[in-house]
């Protein structure tokens, strides 16, 4: 089968095409396993992360992907339509995943860094971390969910937010676009604002339904009470604290953060940033509670990501857009 396959770690800029397309063998599946013709695969900045070394180490060769949408190949359920998510296994034994905490387990492995996932032709998983696709959401409008919706929804619930209370949002892209459609259809009475670096993503914002957009250091009309932070970079967290009201809540959705501006931390200022009870949460992973919750909730309410298809192929272009900041969306390798 086709696959694009990172061999070797290191930062876009030194190497633009760090996926190369191979052949591989197919993979074979074993117990309770199933095998999945790949129809659709996300592009997620945390293989931006991976790629560039800001993850726990892949295993290499490894092929990225964790947002796969396709059909099983072949057994009982030949022809059903699936996804998988970023969370490929958990023990299902430890404190953590007992208590519904599987996000957390030690034994945690990711698709497309532990194991290989859904940048090729056909990819497998364990039956019970696959996902039935609402007949309502296509390939393409599914893979963004997986991720991006389901863990822009886990930030979502534990940003505390009541509906009246205003929302903010730092960052545009693939999972903030998200929360902002679900927070508006969740909170019809809260406003929700975005703090962006890049004035088509304020556009993008305002066009579907923010009530404010301006840049990372503008000051918003009011100080929400909960933000979300979904960038890869100290300084929008620095700024968020200065924006977020007495009692507020900010919770950064993000695997890592680049050590480009990370002396922004020591600029922290405690009576103006961290007074006055605000909190900082931590998202990390996703559940599979997360994803099915996510994925029926966006076929009820009609929760849709803007999308950017792209061959298989054309990979690296997509990773490298989404390096330079040229997101609208969410950006979908598409291979049916």
């Amino acid at each position: 089968m086709k696959a694009m396959l990172l061999r070797a770690l290191g930062p876009l800029t030194e190497n633009p095409n760090p996926l190369v397309m191979s052949d591989v063998p197919e993979p074979v599946i074993a117990d309770g396993e199933v095998l999945i013709r790949v129809r659709a695969c996300g592009v997620c900045h945390t293989e931006l992360d991976e790629i560039e070394g800001r993850t726990p180490p892949p295993h290499l060769p490894v092929i990225p992907g964790h947002q796969v949408v396709g059909v099983i190949d072949g057994g009982l359920d030949s022809g059903k339509r699936v996804g998988v998510a970023w969370i490929h296994s958990a023990c299902g034994t430890c404190e953590y995943c007992t208590s519904g905490r599987e996000n957390l387990c030690e034994l945690f492995q990711a698709t497309g860094r532990d194991v290989d996932g859904g940048y090729a032709q056909y990819s497998k998983v364990r039956g019970d971390f696959s996902y039935a696709i609402p007949d309502s959401i296509s390939d393409s409008e599914a893979a963004p969910l997986l991720c991006a919706g389901a863990v822009g929804y886990r930030a979502l619930q534990l940003a505390n937010l009541r509906d009246g209370m205003t929302l903010g949002l730092t960052g545009f892209g693939a999972s903030n676009h998200l929360v902002l459609k679900t927070a508006r259809h969740k909170y019809p009475n809260s406003h929700v604002f975005v703090f962006s670096r890049n004035p088509q993503e304020r556009a993008l914002a305002l066009e579907i339904g923010a009530a404010w957009a301006g840049a990372i250091d503008d000051s918003p009309p009011v100080q929400p009470g909960a933000i979300i932070d979904a960038t890869p970079v100290w300084r929008p967290v620095t700024q968020a604290l200065k924006h977020l009201a007495p009692g507020g809540r900010l919770v950064i959705n993000a695997i890592r953060k680049e050590d480009i501006d990370k002396q922004e931390l020591q600029s922290l200022d405690f009576p103006s940033q961290l007074w006055l009870e605000k909190e900082i949460k931590t998202v990390a992973n996703v559940t599979r509670r997360d994803v099915r919750e996510f994925l029926q909730f966006a076929a009820e309410a009609g929760i849709r990501p803007e999308i950017q298809e792209f061959e298989l192929k054309d990979a690296n272009r997509a990773l490298l857009e989404l390096k330079q900041g040229k997101i609208r969306g969410a950006k979908v390798l598409r291979l049916a």
